[in-house]
């Protein structure tokens, strides 16, 4: 009688086992299918966020930017009117300084005309040679004020930079070429402030 017990008991315990056994897999697979629908809730509503859950922007903050940019909108309009100002400024120098060496160089021009007439026995003379020093003085000015001669015998007659008032038949000339110098052209930074007045070669 218990030999038979023992058996049916043994039995029911291995009945038991085989159930647990089968309900495990069913648990775990349950258990990974409620992950699974709570991982998709989630990424359904991190899109409904992106979607619909922008953040108003306050109106503090959008003050904040309106005036930032009005200030930077300013800023740049001063620096545009700085730069056009001393660009300005710059031209009235250059227009003013034009002005007072065309005035000048009539001068110039007289003492280059009183130099050439002293005689040779007299170029030692006191005066002759204060007259020279005081030409190279204001030559030197000039120089560091940025005025130059403009070149002419010799070279290439050039519209820009000479003024043709004569010319004549040279056949060891050059065509086209300047043979002689009336009165000097110079340069104020590269801009023509009077023209060279010339012969030249055809």
């Amino acid at each position: 009688m218990s030999e038979e017990k023992k058996e049916y008991n043994t039995e029911e315990e291995q009945i038991s086992n085989q159930e647990e056994y089968v309900e495990e897999p069913q648990q775990q697979e349950e258990t990974e299918e409620a992950v699974a629908e709570e991982t998709e809730q989630e990424e359904k509503t991190v899109e409904k966020k992106g979607l619909f859950g922008k953040k108003k922007k306050d109106k503090k903050d959008e003050k904040i930017e309106e005036l930032t940019d009005r200030v930077k909108r300013q800023m740049a309009e001063f620096d545009n009117f700085r730069k056009r100002t001393e660009k300005e400024k710059a031209s009235m120098y250059q227009i003013g300084a034009r002005e007072v060496i065309e005035k000048i160089l009539p001068v110039v021009d007289n003492f280059e005309r009183g130099l050439a007439t002293i005689p040779e026995e007299d170029a030692g003379n006191p005066y002759a040679e204060g007259m020279e020093k005081i030409y190279k003085q204001l030559m030197t000015v000039l120089d560091d004020l940025g005025v130059k001669a403009i070149e002419a015998v010799g070279q290439e007659f050039n519209p820009d930079f000479h003024n043709a008032v004569m010319h004549v038949e040279d056949e060891e000339a050059g065509e086209n070429v300047i043979v002689e110098e009336f009165q000097k052209g110079y340069l104020y930074k590269e801009q023509v402030v009077r023209h060279s007045m010339v012969k030249v070669a055809n």
